[in-house]
């Protein structure tokens, strides 16, 4: 008959060393790779390519949200919405110096809550199908795609662009716009 070994405890302590390894390893670990809080990934579009006429039609724009273009003589109302906007009105409303901060439909409520709170008094809120990132903040000609709701760069950009600087017509404001996000009720509103 063998007397106990030392191999239970050795077992153990080499299951210790191995488990610390792991934590210290944790612990050690870089963090997720942050986006640096500058406005290097702005993209900028030629605001003298991007025309600023007024059209009843449909527009095919080249950017999906639109930055700019043709579009509906009647703009939105300023505010929150949850079904996606028009994008000819929202045109308008960019024109308009309006910040439209738009994100993906399956959003947290949370973080669409936490949007909201951001939104300027001039800015329109809407989910935007097919967006490559969560969220994506416009101006007329200027855009940000953003990690999400809380990602640092969106104070920024709206401090930078939030008072329509690249807009043709930046005082005209969202206020008094159509309320009907569809742009159903375009007809009510023109300017």
């Amino acid at each position: 008959m063998r007397a106990p070994g030392r191999r239970p405890l050795v077992a153990l302590a080499l299951a210790g060393v191995v488990g610390a390894v792991l934590v210290v390893g944790a612990l050690a670990a870089p963090p997720e790779q942050e986006v640096p809080a500058t406005l290097d990934a702005v993209v900028r579009y030629d605001l003298d390519q991007i025309p600023t006429t007024h059209t009843d039609d449909d527009v095919d724009y080249p950017q999906d949200p639109p930055v700019g273009g043709r579009h509906d003589p009647a703009w939105l109302d300023c505010g929150a919405y949850d079904v996606q906007v028009r994008a000819e009105n929202l045109v308008h409303d960019l024109e308009h110096g309006t910040v439209v901060i738009s994100h993906r439909p399956d959003l947290d409520g949370d973080d669409v809550a936490l949007l909201e709170e951001q939104l300027p008094d001039n800015g329109i809120l809407t989910p935007w199908e097919g967006l490559d990132a969560p969220v994506v903040v416009t101006v007329w000609g200027v855009q940000l795609s953003l990690t999400g709701a809380d990602d640092p760069r969106l104070t920024l950009f709206i401090a930078q662009f939030g008072n329509g600087e690249t807009a043709p017509e930046p005082m005209a404001s969202c206020a008094g716009g159509v309320p009907d996000p569809t742009g159903e009720e375009s007809d009510s509103v023109a300017a």
